[in-house]
């Protein structure tokens, strides 16, 4: 183990059904392959026990939890006091995910607006990265992003991105990070390579977002974190560099964003 590169899996979703034959399997394989750190991500408080028990159970699991926004009309609207008491949690360690999706849910936005402005006092509040899943919702997403910075700064990662240079622009303006998935290794995913190429390399975070996203050579097969080596692996040739390298980048960008993960101390 000493040997191998070490990353991170900065979103994943370990507690869907999808893993629950193997889910110790599922990590165990990730720590062999260099992922020495993943983040579970709750997309509804109705799972956040089960999530967080993930996390206390696998020392490389941390959690995040929020309303995912294509969940956000089917339950009553989380609070910020909600978020903030969770955040108390050794192992919490983000607010969401949370965000706009037009893709799938555009009937439901002005409740998805009204959910992901909650998500972000929380995280103003609590100092915890805002953890962002946006299809569809360029520009509403990177106006009430820029909104809420103007009323009180917050940090965030756009997870899986994927959207347009617009909002990859006003996002990293603002001093956000930018997160790669299985996507930006498709042959057809030139575009997003191409954004991420003219992002700061400060700025980049990879994931997995399994079991979904698989990246090549894994592509339409159940994904899970050791994959999120594959994905690196495009990374450090989209920004011109040896595998080692980039590797390190991610790692030193996810400690600055994550801080509370890199200053946990495992109980003795």
């Amino acid at each position: 183990m000493t040997d191998t590169i070490q990353i991170t899996d900065s979103h994943c979703h370990l507690d869907f059904p999808d893993f629950d034959s193997e889910r110790a399997e599922v990590i165990s394989r990730a720590v062999e392959a260099g992922v020495t750190r993943m983040v579970t991500i709750c997309t509804r408080l109705e799972s956040e026990p089960a999530v967080r028990a993930i996390a206390e159970t696998y020392a490389p699991v941390f959690y995040a939890a929020g309303i995912h926004p294509m969940r956000a009309a089917e339950e009553p609207l989380v609070t910020a006091d909600q978020l903030i008491a969770l955040a108390a949690h050794p192992k919490f360690v983000g607010i969401g995910e949370t965000g706009l999706d037009y893709h799938y849910t555009a009937d439901s936005a002005e409740i998805q607006k009204a959910s992901l402005r909650i998500h972000i006092d929380a995280a103003r509040q609590t100092g915890l990265p805002l953890i962002i899943h946006s299809r569809a919702a360029d520009e509403d997403m990177a106006r009430i992003l820029t909104e809420e910075h103007a009323n009180g700064t917050y940090s965030c990662v756009m997870h899986c991105f994927s959207s347009g240079p617009d909002l990859a622009r006003a996002a990293l303006d603002l001093g956000f990070y930018l997160s790669m998935s299985g996507i930006a290794t498709f042959p057809k995913s030139q575009e997003v390579r191409d954004i991420f190429a003219a992002a700061p390399v400060d700025r980049i975070l990879v994931e997995t977002d399994a079991p979904y996203l698989a990246p090549k050579p894994f592509r339409g097969k159940r994904n899970e974190p050791a994959y999120s080596v594959h994905t690196a692996q495009v990374g450090a040739d989209v920004f011109g560099l040896d595998y080692a390298t980039f590797a390190a980048q991610t790692q030193a960008n996810f400690d600055r964003l994550f801080s509370k993960v890199a200053q946990y101390k495992a109980p003795a």
